[in-house]
């Protein structure tokens, strides 16, 4: 999934970043002067984790995607959108409300 994200997003730097905390982000995407994470899960239905949370804080994330393997698009708050794994296979729609 990182490898595709990689291959169909715009960026300007990548990296996997952790806090001190612990909480991790599998991907972080740096365009301009806008950082936006990217979280791949296996659940059917992922929900808004504390580790998002604290990457979304401490990291200063203006946008979190979760890539998982269903078939539908959704909001879990303002910063974060789970969306299909298929959405990978289309450039430039993760973040698709930008």
């Amino acid at each position: 999934m990182i490898e595709q994200a990689l291959a169909t997003e715009a960026y300007d730097d990548a990296w996997f970043r952790g806090t001190h905390q612990g909480a991790g982000i599998d991907l972080l995407l740096r365009r301009g002067d806008r950082l936006l994470g990217v979280e791949c899960k296996r659940a059917d239905a992922p929900g808004l984790t504390p580790s998002i949370r604290i990457a979304l804080r401490d990291l200063g994330l203006e946008r979190v995607v979760i890539a998982y393997p269903g078939s539908r698009r959704y909001a879990l708050s303002d910063s974060v959108e789970v969306v299909p794994l298929a959405t990978l296979a289309t450039p430039g729609t993760l973040f698709a409300q930008q």
